[in-house]
């Protein structure tokens, strides 16, 4: 019932009729789950007895009826649909196991097909829960039957259990591959299509269930696969069919297909199939197959495959290669790693494919015109692939492929989905095509696109929508080029409006052809308003009628944003004030996707029709505003600050009434400790626009006293805002040069002031060196002196804000101040650590063109500090020089890789660290070098010293996160000493003696948290480089380890494939345990329910037994099945742990 209702939906255009079948299948549902809550109770009393007495009787030893074939069919599906759920006692779940599998077995060789077929389906089922001894006996009997050399049809029938075994039982398989392989291989030369095609569902199980153990077999199962993805014995392929005239009629196209397969005893094309569908396993789990064994063209030859089936298979694996390829040359990173093959591949399989896209377009372009639907839909899956796998690749094509395109819009028999699929593909094509390239072909184009926007089919309707509106972007384009801008738009305008004008003002449609509706016509006036003329006032109307539905006026809001921004200067002053005055009132509105948009479409009004509005229009707008302007949401805060800064830039006038209104707002927000990045950004702009405009009676002091001022209610700002107001003083200085001057002496009185508090003196220095970033103070003895008196503070705070002072104070005075810097340095040695922060400000801050005079100096210097004893004084230097390195990489990265030759342990681990601050989250042009000499800083991970190589660790795990293609073609060589580290080491584990007490201190902790982290970091950057198996096996040791490692592990891993006959020791207490113990170990608990809540989202997981049993054992447990519920409800905002990756991924299969 719920599949008809399901089905009949679909169909409905009206939104009121969908949500009656939808309530109708909320109440089906629910029935149905109570139905299945009262009978589980009378299963569960009956089904394991009836079970076993049904195996162990004698009748059931030869199925005759087919009354007994139906009861044997439904005892052996609740095996599985049942088993896991009734939770069996363990002697009756070992009996049916062995009595189940025994029986079936025999039935493999019963005379009749239908028996042996539910017998495969039913072992199927029993594979997931049975043991591993049960599954490897069950194994071992099919490999001693085939060894024997059966008849076909018995040989047939073991192939097929034996793929579904595999796909069934996961990895258990893999041990036994050196066997089955070479008997498997033996088959496929056996002349019966039927085996062969099974021979090829067992390779493709094998491929996707044990991908390490068929390794050594790759390269044969893939000959296999060429060779008989052609095979086709009784038709002759013309090689000249492909050359004959591609411009054939559709009419004749059709008549050939008549004719192009008749012979039903012909089942050759199973075996081509079964093939096919076995090398695109083979490309879905091994790219480094897209390159090899000419793979690309062995499957672009398969497109003139002449059974539709088939055919749809080859482009399904060709989708498949593209995709791989596509995935392979975009992994989170702008460049390819290392000079190893794997790099090369990455970088050439992309051009690889530019070179066969005219060979794929040749062959295509004739099957879009053939009447076969699942031809073309292959076809237009597969070109959507290859657009986004190489964007662009089908400018010089696009003549061959619009006449397909044409004929999917347009011919009368093309299905809906047809359509849908054809429009999909157009708009991807538009959408990643210049404009020029689709213009000369606009008056073939446009009518049939519009002939789908009158479609009486809502999905059609919205999709031509979509498309519509991309071809009115490419009629005149934002950023015209000299060939699209001599495109001349008009004698489609009309037409085009026409349509979407009708499809606008219709109210008893789907609310998505709605939304299209109004964001093309927004499309259209913006890019084309100018050929509207009189028809523009009532369009403008339409949406102020939209603007106020609740349902559409979120488009309508975004639609009236695009128009407002257009460079055609359409003219909203009809309908602007009351647009001003809804558009306040959306402000006040729960829905924060609305907020946002309204605040987009009041900056754009005020910013491009200012001319229009008068400032009391405003008032409303701004009462609103202040709400919104809080720290519970900064997006929202900042979008409002910037609508603010538009108004005191282009309506100055509007903001005189803002200060007891807006301005206590932003002032709060200003002195919160949230405030950072573009919400800082926001009200660094609006304090600037807000002094230059006048526009209040607050004066430049008065601004600059509020911005200073500790907020109501508290008597100090709090620290973190201390660096948010230093920038509002720099800011307003900047805007008001006149009273700068007076503020920085003003500031240099009060960090000498002795009595000042300590928080006044903090945020002085922080300002001094703000205003100093931002325009040069000088070389002033007095200020010179003030900071190094500063320095001799006995407050960390005013140390500290003193070294931020002076470094920024040298950004703007480089040649005043870094010499000075410099000298301290040497002379200072107390000082050392703040003066090299300084150096760090600066080194940050300044451009390579202007670091370059002294790079020399500054280099020598800090190699002079790489080898101090202090740690902090180290890593200081190491991130000045890394930093120092990406303003010369060619010249210094040569220069630090040479010191890891010459260096002791302490100079080494500066050196590594210093390569971590040069790999950043960004482009850089160090990129290119560094891909060549990271293996030699790497190298360090094999150092004797144990800091040397925890460093090591923390710089590859910077890459992994940054720039994973740094490191991904060097993982085969990384990984070994990776794996090594996390290893407990007990030469590094030593006592202590406290008092009476002896303390065990383990020098290596910190080098497996660096390693541990480094294999989360890898999970989610470079996962393809992983053998799984082997990777759980090193995390499994991990939750054996010290708390601070299992407290990471837990949440990351659990083992799946262990039996588990109790709750593992680390969830549990020991007995007279103290506070933090237990604290301690309840956030293990935590962590492992993190885990098990991952691990049980996995689709099927209980059919693993194990799972199966520790799930019930967490259900069991109240203390337990109340941690694991929460995280369960909530686990959306659980982080993304490592086994999550591992699980959605899906690496490992639920039995795994």
């Amino acid at each position: 019932i719920i599949s008809c209702l399901d089905r009949d939906s679909s169909h409905r255009s009206h939104q009121r009729e969908k949500n009656g079948y939808r309530e109708m299948r909320k109440k089906l549902h629910k029935r149905g789950s109570e139905m299945e809550e009262r009978h589980e109770e009378v299963i569960k009393s009956t089904y394991p007895f009836c079970l076993l007495k049904f195996f162990k009787s004698d009748v059931s030893l030869v199925v005759r009826s087919s009354l007994e074939l139906t009861i044997y069919c439904s005892f052996t599906k609740a095996i599985f649909f049942f088993g896991q759920k009734l939770n069996l006692m363990q002697h009756l779940k070992e009996n049916i196991e062995h009595f189940s599998i025994f029986h079936l077995c025999n039935q493999l060789t019963s005379p009749r097909m239908a028996v042996r077929k539910r017998s495969i389906l039913a072992l199927g089922h029993l594979v997931p829960c049975c043991s591993l001894l049960l599954f490897s006996q069950l194994t071992e009997h099919l490999l001693t039957e085939l060894a024997k050399n059966p008849p076909t049809s018995v040989t047939r029938t073991y192939i097929q259990c034996l793929a579904t075994v595999s796909w069934q039982g996961g990895h258990r398989v893999g041990e036994h591959l050196e066997k089955l392989i070479p008997l498997v291989v033996k088959f496929t030369s056996t002349e019966d299509d039927e085996l062969r095609e099974f021979c090829f569902q067992a390779f493709e199980a094998f491929i996707r269930r044990c991908p390490k153990e068929m390794a050594p077999h790759v390269a044969t199962v893939t000959q296999l696969c060429l060779k008989f993805m052609t095979f086709d014995p009784n038709y002759n392929y013309d090689d000249g069919e492909e050359d004959g005239d591609d411009r054939m009629d559709v009419e004749e196209g059709f008549e050939e297909s008549d004719d192009e397969y008749s012979d039903d005893d012909d089942m050759s094309w199973k075996v081509r199939r079964s093939a096919v569908k076995c090398l695109e396993a083979l490309i879905s789990t091994r790219r480094d197959l897209l390159l090899s064994y000419s793979i690309c063209p062995a499957l672009l030859a398969r497109f003139k495959e002449r059974e539709e089936n088939v055919r749809a298979d080859v482009f399904a694996a060709f989708s498949t290669l593209l995709r791989q390829t596509r995935v392979g040359s975009s992994h989170h990173s702008i460049i390819h790693a290392g000079s190893d093959s794997g790099a090369k591949q990455q970088e050439e399989e992309p051009l690889y494919l530019c070179v066969q896209v005219p060979v794929i377009v040749k062959v295509l372009h004739r099957q879009l015109k053939e009447r076969s639907f699942k031809s073309r839909q292959g076809c237009f899956c597969l070109l959507t692939e290859l657009v986004h796998t190489a964007p662009g690749a089908l400018e010089q094509h696009i003549p061959a492929l619009i006449p397909g395109i044409i004929f999917s819009l347009t011919d009368k028999s093309t299905s809906s989905t047809m359509r849908i699929d054809a429009l999909s593909f157009f708009n991807v094509l538009l959408l990643s095509h210049p404009p020029q390239t689709f213009q000369p072909h606009m008056q073939v184009l446009l009518p049939a696109v519009l002939a789908c926007v009158e479609d009486s089919f809502y999905k059609i309707t919205s999709e031509a929508l979509l498309v519509t509106q991309q071809l009115i972007k490419l009629m005149r384009p934002q950023e015209p080029t000299a060939v699209s801008a001599a495109f001349d738009p008009k004698p489609y305008v009309k037409e085009v409006f026409s349509v979407t004008l009708k499809r606008l003002k219709a109210a008893d449609i789907d609310q998505e052809v709605k939304e299209r509706a109004i964001s093309c016509m927004g499309h259209l006036v913006c890019h084309l308003g100018d050929h509207l003329e009189s028809e523009l006032q009532g369009v403008l109307a339409i949406f102020l009628e939209r603007l106020k539905n609740e349902i559409t006026r979120l488009t309508a809001v975004r639609t009236i944003t695009l128009i407002s921004a257009s460079p055609l200067k359409v003219d909203l002053s009809p309908i602007l004030p009351e647009a001003l005055s809804l558009l306040g009132s959306f402000l006040r509105k729960n829905q924060r996707a609305l907020k946002l948009a309204t605040l987009a479409c009041l900056t754009a009004i005020v910013t491009h029709h200012s001319a229009s509005i008068k400032p009391a229009a405003l008032e409303p707008v701004l009462n609103e505003i202040s709400p919104l302007v809080d720290e519970s949401d900064m997006h929202v805060s900042q979008v409002s600050i910037t609508l603010l800064t538009c108004m005191a830039k282009a309506c100055p006038s509007s903001l005189a009434k803002i200060c007891s209104s807006v301005l206590p707002g932003v002032f709060r927000l200003i002195h919160s400790p949230l405030l950072q990045g573009g919400a800082l950004a926001a009200i660094l702009d609006f304090l600037q626009a807000l002094v230059l405009s006048k526009a209040t009676n607050l004066s430049f002091s008065a601004v600059l006293k509020l911005t200073s001022k500790s907020p109501a209610g508290s008597s100090v700002l709090h620290r973190q805002s201390y660096h948010s107001v230093a920038r509002c003083v720099a800011a307003l200085s900047s805007a008001s040069p006149e009273d700068a001057p007076g503020t920085v002496s003003g500031l240099i009185q009060q960090v000498k002031d002795s009595g000042s508090p300590e928080s006044d003196r903090v945020l002085a220095l922080l300002c001094l060196g703000e205003v100093g970033r931002s325009s040069s103070l000088g070389r002033s003895k007095e200020l010179q002196g003030v900071i190094l008196e500063a320095f001799s503070s006995t407050s960390e705070e005013i140390k500290t804000a003193a070294s931020c002072a002076l470094g920024g104070m040298a950004v703007s005075s480089l040649n005043e101040y870094l010499p000075f810097i410099l000298k301290e340095v040497s002379a200072q040695p107390r000082k050392q650590y703040l003066l090299l922060h300084s150096l760090k400000e600066v080194i940050s801050a300044c451009s390579a063109s202007s670091l370059s005079p002294h790079l020399e100096s500054i280099w020598t210097l800090l190699f002079q500090h790489c080898e101090c004893q202090e740690e902090g004084t180290r890593n200081l230097v190491a991130e000045c020089l890394g930093k120092l390195t990406l303003a010369n990489p060619a010249q210094l990265l040569p220069r630090l890789r040479q010191q890891l030759k010459t260096g002791s342990p302490l100079a080494r681990s500066t050196v590594v660290t210093a390569v971590k601050f040069t790999i950043v989250d960004h482009p850089a042009p160090i990129d290119s070098l560094l891909k060549d000499c990271i293996g030699d800083f790497l190298k360090t991970l094999q150092d004797d010293d144990i800091d040397v190589r925890r460093v090591a660790l923390v710089m590859f795990n910077s890459a992994a996160h940054n720039k994973p293609a740094l490191i991904r073609g060097l993982l085969g060589t990384v990984l070994p000493q990776l794996y090594k580290e996390t290893r407990i080491r007990k030469d590094l584990v030593r006592e202590v003696e406290m008092g009476p007490f002896k303390h065990s201190v383990d020098d290596g902790l910190d080098v497996r948290k660096a390693a541990f982290e480094c294999m989360y970091t890898l999970l989610e950057s470079c996962l393809e480089g992983l053998d799984v198996l082997q990777f759980l096996d090193h995390v499994e040791e991990g939750l054996k380890d010290h708390y601070d490692i299992r407290v990471r592990e837990f949440p990351k891993y659990h083992q799946q494939t262990k039996t588990l006959t109790g709750v593992p020791p680390p969830l549990q207490v020991k007995a007279g345990s103290v506070k933090q113990e237990f604290e301690k170990q309840d956030e293990l608990r935590r962590s492992a329910m993190r885990a098990v809540a991952a691990l049980l989202a996995v689709p099927e997981v209980e059919r693993s037994p194990s799972m199966a049993d520790f799930a019930n054992q967490i259900r069991s447990n109240a203390d337990m099945a109340s941690i694991y519920q929460n995280f369960k409800d909530s686990y959306s905002l659980c982080f993304l742990h490592i086994i999550t990756i591992i699980c959605v991924n899906s690496l490992v299969d639920s039995s795994d």
